[in-house]
């Protein structure tokens, strides 16, 4: 397709000489008439015909080739696109869409399907058409934009905010689903992201059932646990109190019962995951006399920022008698009654060192320590001579110390090794240099010899001998320590050995860390993928049973890794809560969010797309209301539809592939001009 174009010039000499040579001829023409001398005009015509040679005119003609308009179809194959008959629709108007289409002369179709997110956490980042649209429009200007027909339930998270006015052309809008639709959902308004061990964590939720009145049951879970039933009023805010009863990841369900008119139960559930953090650990540490041990105690518990140490030395006994006056004395007196009466309660740990019993605590108070691990308390001992000797504290703590002093210390160098248990206990297992036959260990002394009554050997001394001993007793735990020796890996003496580590553990796992449980199963969603983890000391490779979001369950083998833990793994392919149980244990995982930004409202609705529609020319109608309409072309800016039609814009655009230079005085012309001009101009002058 040619188009002619402007007038241009093309100077067979430089612009500035013939600037100069046509200011000249004008100049003598100009003087001619003004002397009024015969054939002055007449002049001008030859002056006239050199100069437009030496111009050089022509004429430009562009040579176009057209480009087809472009139309985009917009398919929503978002997760609300799955609610009832509407994939039907969508496919059903998709392929007429496309035989009506193809039948428009000089229109490349180009579809679009958009599907939830995946890297939004199970569709959170809603349904996004118009970026889908710039991705297809990423290599296309606007200029051969027909048009934009959407697909769609109308539940749209992305509508610009210019309400597509920079499109140019006209969006149509064909809506699946049917008027009047309504659903029932559960919205989390308010949850803390942690919240302090043993305290509530404050939720706030609602219950939306748009033009429903009265109430509707809500049950909450608590780490796959029932925990109450709510008569929660519909569309009103309501607050429960969950309480927060270990650190780590507490997992909130809340379901709300079917209504009337349900679409979907997906929106019906909710998930929150609040993790319980420790508010500053609160220590106790006696030691019963200066020793070397006492700074490593000291030196870990103070070194940990969420540790709150309290740490008393008896350095003068009752039983002392030096007759030094007591105003003389710069020692303080042992709180007995405050720690033991007042505030015994308010620590998680307490620690004995090398702690020999004296007139310093009556024996009530050990009754009274004996009552508060069993409600719950962490108590450990780490013992010396002293506790073989007669007078030790193992007396009146018979009833919760699992081990019992023979009243042998054994005065010799030795490894300490794990034991088959201590290989797979947590507070153990995998401890650095512990792999191989021997562990890569400095030796330590000396220990004291006991006769294991109940809990768990999981470190060995001499001959085998049970090291550290591990017990649940009621609500709460204890572990002995029974040597005075591991300072000695702290100075590093034959290369020293993991003491931090082993200490951490053993104190974490006293105040009921859940990383440390030795018999627990967990399960978390990472990557996309349900890891089930199985902590247990029999060495066993159980088999769990997953329940998946929507129901359906399977069996899941959990691997043996040799360490005490089984591990199985299987793809996270639902948004939603996914349960795990074996023998008689449970544990839930959240994938994504079960009620994504997706799945929120269900309802088909025009509300969000009928001001684009409007502001661009387009239109908005439901599918099962006469179907797709009829497609026609319309001028750019004219009506793009009617009552049984819609349209999409003619832009006849097309791209420039060369150019043609037509000269405007062929050179004969311009040469029998100027002849012609000095002939007349001379026959006039002559006369």
């Amino acid at each position: 397709m040619t188009t002619f174009g402007t007038i241009a010039f093309a100077p067979l000499i430089p612009p500035p000489l013939l600037a100069v040579l046509t200011v000249a001829a004008l100049a003598a023409v100009g003087l001619a008439v003004l002397r009024r001398a015969r054939g002055a005009w007449l002049r001008a015509v030859p002056l006239a015909a050199l100069l437009l040679a030496l111009a050089h005119p022509h004429l430009v003609a562009e040579q176009r080739q057209p480009l087809a308009d472009v139309a985009v179809v917009v398919v929503d194959d978002s997760l609300s696109q799955h609610i009832g008959d509407r994939r039907a629709q969508t496919e059903a108007a998709l392929s007429e869409l496309r035989r009506r289409l193809a039948r428009q002369p000089n229109l490349e179709v180009r579809v679009e399907r958009v599907e939830s997110p995946a890297d939004e956490a199970g569709g959170n980042g809603g349904t996004r058409l118009f970026t889908a649209l710039d991705h297809a429009l990423a290599d296309v200007p606007h200029r051969r934009l027909a048009g934009v027909v959407m697909i769609t339930d109308g539940i749209v998270h992305d509508v610009p905010a210019d309400r597509g006015r920079s499109l140019g052309a006209p969006v149509q809008v064909l809506l699946t689903g049917h008027p009047g639709e309504s659903d029932r959902r559960l919205a989390v308004l308010d949850s803390p992201a942690y919240a302090l061990v043993g305290q509530n964590a404050a939720l706030r939720f609602r219950v939306e059932d748009k033009g429903a009145a009265g109430t509707a049951k809500v049950t909450v879970r608590v780490d796959g646990s029932p925990l109450l039933t709510v008569d929660a009023p519909l569309n009103r805010d309501v607050a429960v109190d969950v309480p927060v009863r270990h650190a780590g990841q507490t997992v909130v369900d809340l379901a709300a019962a079917a209504g009337p008119h349900e679409l979907s139960l997906a929106n019906n559930r909710a998930v929150v995951g609040i993790s319980g953090v420790r508010d500053r650990l609160r220590v106790l540490l006696i030691s019963g006399e200066p020793n070397a041990g006492e700074r490593t105690w000291r030196n870990l518990l103070k070194a940990d920022p969420a540790v709150d140490l309290v740490h008393f030395t008896i350095l003068r006994p009752p039983e002392k008698d030096d007759s030094t006056p007591i105003n003389e004395l710069s020692l303080i007196t042992f709180p007995v009654r405050e720690l033991f009466e007042d505030k015994l309660k308010q620590f998680d740990l307490v620690i004995f060192d090398r702690y020999r019993r004296r007139a310093v605590l009556p024996r009530a108070y050990y009754r009274t320590l004996a009552g508060y691990v069993r409600n719950g308390g962490a108590l450990l001992t780490a013992v010396g001579p002293e506790f073989a000797e007669a007078g030790s504290m193992y007396g009146p703590l018979a009833d919760v110390l699992p081990g019992e002093p023979t009243g042998k210390v054994l005065e010799q160098p030795f490894l300490p090794t794990l034991t088959a248990i201590g290989r797979r206990h947590p507070v153990t297992a995998g401890l650095p240099g512990a792999a191989g036959p021997a562990p890569h260990w400095g030796r330590w002394l000396r220990q004291i010899e006991v006769r294991q009554k109940r809990g768990d050997a999981i470190m060995a001394g001499v001959d085998g001998r049970p090291l550290i001993l591990l017990d649940r007793v009621g609500e709460g735990r204890v572990a002995e320590v029974l040597s005075d020796s591991i300072w000695l890996w702290a100075r590093g003496w034959e290369g020293g050995g993991p003491y931090n580590e082993l200490l951490r553990r053993l104190a974490h796992w006293l105040m009921k860390e859940p990383e440390l449980e030795e018999d627990a199963l967990t399960a978390e969603v990472k990557a996309g993928r349900l890891m089930v983890t199985r902590h247990g000391l029999d060495g066993a490779s159980p088999s769990a049973t997953v329940t998946r979001p929507d129901g359906t369950t399977t069996r899941l083998h959990l691997a043996d890794q040799g360490d005490g833990r089984a591990i199985g793994e299987l793809p996270a392919d639902q948004p939603g809560l996914w349960r795990v149980a074996e023998g008689g244990r449970t544990a839930v995982a959240a994938a994504g969010n079960p009620a994504p930004l997706e799945l929120a409202e269900l309802a088909a609705t025009p509300d969000r797309l009928m001001p684009v529609a409007e502001a661009t020319g387009g239109s908005v109608r439901w599918l099962d209301r006469g179907g797709v309409p009829e497609l026609r072309r319309v001028a750019l800016g004219h009506v793009a539809a009617g009552r049984d039609w819609i349209g999409l814009a003619a832009r006849d655009d097309a791209v420039v592939t060369g150019l043609r230079q037509i000269p405007l005085l062929p050179r004969l012309a311009l040469l029998a001009l100027a002849l012609g001009g000095l002939l007349l101009a001379w026959r006039r002058e002559g006369r």
